[in-house]
């Protein structure tokens, strides 16, 4: 009886440990990043779209993920053809700004998550743009087979200089923020 107690005990153990990760490859076709660009005078917005990407659960639990995006695919959405759209969509892919001929990808690598409420984790990253690499801090709510997350990219630390006041004096109202806002909304 005490044997079959010990083995019953250690299957337990042993099923317990054995959780294993389970990784949710993204829907690329689904899931969307938007971005909201600020400068003195108004603000563009647009997208971008994500190469790949998996987030890892263990236990129901977030516990990774990986994120390549596609710096290519930059779209600006709040103009029209013909009104600008194409020329600020050609310089953001142009060395002034995200230069994509040289780097084509951004990428972005969890490196610690913390369990902050229900379903909701603080998730700190590497973000690499330009292949410069710099930690970011935010929240993501998971939701079913979904996830989302809304935080802030300071493009002076990834070399982005074009109209920042952190590079450049005198700008006046041609100043564009460093700081720019990004919405992500992941489906698997």
């Amino acid at each position: 009886m005490k044997n079959l107690k010990t083995i019953a005990l250690t299957l337990f153990t042993l099923a317990t440990v054995a959780v294993t990760a389970q990784t949710k490859k993204v829907d690329v076709t689904k899931s969307t990043i938007k971005w909201v660009g600020k400068k003195v005078t108004g603000q563009h917005d647009g997208t971008v779209k994500l190469q790949d990407g998996a987030l890892v659960f263990k236990a129901g639990k977030l516990t990774g993920g990986s994120f390549t995006v596609d710096m290519n695919s930059i779209e600006v959405t709040d103009l029209q053809a013909g009104k600008g759209k194409e020329k600020l969509e050609g310089h953001l892919k142009h060395e002034d700004f995200f230069g994509v001929d040289k780097y084509p990808t951004a990428t972005l690598v969890f490196k610690t998550i913390a369990a902050k409420k229900n379903n909701v984790y603080t998730v700190t990253a590497d973000l690499t743009i330009k292949g410069k690499t710099n930690p970011v801090t935010f929240d993501m709510t998971v939701n079913g087979n979904a996830a989302t997350t809304d935080f802030k990219i300071n493009r002076a630390k990834y070399d982005v200089k074009y109209g920042s006041g952190s590079f450049f004096e005198n700008l006046g109202d041609k100043t564009i923020y460093d700081d720019f806002d990004v919405s992500v909304n992941l489906v698997w």
